[in-house]
């Protein structure tokens, strides 16, 4: 095999698509920046003990881990950033009012997360601490959804659900970790089937509305339902009714519900949102409540936000045009130095051809050019 071959799910990203790229990742960081946001720059290395504290068994499979040669200990190459803002709140920042916090980098995955899908994704997230009442939880959605508008990316439809549906139902039971996620994943696939199976053993009214959950999709007349099946549990209403002022304060968004959802449950705490796009195979961006992110680091603090990956973002919006740029003829001359520089100083992108190279295609277009005329440097359209 080639030594210029990439791994699988490895690839280098080329001049036009990186191009844009960066324009989407300069305008979620804009626009996270006018809601008030923070950037933050975690590492990409960290302990592993740092890295994982509190996360699932999935993320410590997706890590990649090595011995630093420096310590002898245990490194691993970050596969989330969540838990590293929680991180920096608890530890570096320690206010104790409201910290909004956004980053984007580099994430390494050992596998894909689904066919097709690369193992390095660029992940954009905004993450809001100190904040237990909805209006995080909304701040959160409405930021992902300006992020996506910032874009140009439209026929938006966001997905409710949350996570306190389940945890009401199963609290006060004993049931292992093996089988949970057995019952989660059969809620989440609506496996009528499996469902029965795995549920045969539980109290018979937790039963029958663990075989409800499935059929609770669609649209805001599903609440309607729910608040119906779950009459006799207030905390399950209290949930419902929180998503459905969530799905009010979102306008004209097209806004579903899927109460069988329980992606993340050992994640989130509460509320949790999904938005798709067309072109997108899955959701294109992930977020929620996930209060007790930060309690491994010894402060519990609310916390609601969302991540995606500029990668995969890149690939469902247009693809721009090549930017607009001036062609100068390469020189010495002291004269024709300094017009290119002052144009470049306005923020013009100034293309010196080298001589031989005039019928060069680039990445830009060129529809101007930096000519002489009467002893003086003009631009003129081409």
């Amino acid at each position: 095999m080639s030594a210029w071959v990439l791994p699988d799910h490895i690839a280098d990203v080329l001049p036009s698509e990186a191009r844009h790229i960066e324009e989407l990742r300069r305008a979620l960081l804009d626009t996270a920046r006018g809601y008030g946001y923070e950037l933050v720059m975690p590492p990409l290395l960290e302990h592993l003990e740092s890295l994982l504290t509190g996360t699932g068994e999935a993320l410590d499979l997706l890590t990649f881990k090595l011995v630093d040669q420096l310590s002898g200990r245990t490194m691993g190459l970050r596969a989330d950033t969540t838990s590293q803002v929680a991180r920096i709140d608890a530890h570096l920042l320690n206010r104790q009012g409201v910290t909004r916090l956004c980053y984007c980098g580099p994430v390494l995955h050992t596998r894909p997360d689904r066919p097709h899908a690369t193992r390095e994704p660029l992940q954009f997230g905004a993450e809001i601490y100190g904040h237990a009442g909805p209006e995080a939880d909304l701040e959160a959605v409405q930021l992902a959804l300006e992020c996506l508008r910032s874009a140009r990316v439209s026929g938006v439809s966001v997905d409710l659900a949350d996570a306190r549906i389940l945890r009401g139902l199963l609290r006060g039971l004993d049931i292992e970790p093996a089988r949970l996620n057995d019952l989660q994943q059969a809620l989440a696939a609506k496996a009528g089937s499996e469902l029965r199976l795995i549920t045969a053993q539980l109290p018979t009214p937790v039963r029958e509305l663990l075989q409800a959950l499935p059929g609770l999709y669609g649209d805001v007349s599903v609440l309607d339902e729910a608040s119906r099946v779950f009459a006799a549990h207030p905390a399950l209403l209290d949930a419902i009714a929180q998503l459905r002022w969530l799905a009010a304060q979102l306008g004209d968004v097209n806004v579903t519900f899927d109460l069988a959802d329980m992606r993340g449950y050992a994640y989130y705490s509460g509320a949790r949102f999904s938005v798709f796009v067309p072109g997108a195979s899955d959701a294109l961006v992930r977020g929620g409540r996930y209060d007790e992110v930060g309690a491994v680091f010894g402060r519990n603090r609310p916390a609601a936000g969302f991540s995606l990956d500029l990668r995969e973002l890149v690939g469902v919006v247009a693809p721009r045009a090549l930017k607009a740029a001036i062609r100068a003829p390469w020189g010495l001359d002291s004269a024709l130095r300094a017009a290119v520089a002052a144009l470049r100083e306005q923020g013009e992108t100034v293309v010196c051809v080298l001589p031989g190279h005039e019928s060069e295609v680039d990445e830009f277009h060129c529809d101007r050019q930096l000519v002489s005329s009467a002893g003086q440097w003009v631009v003129k359209s081409l």
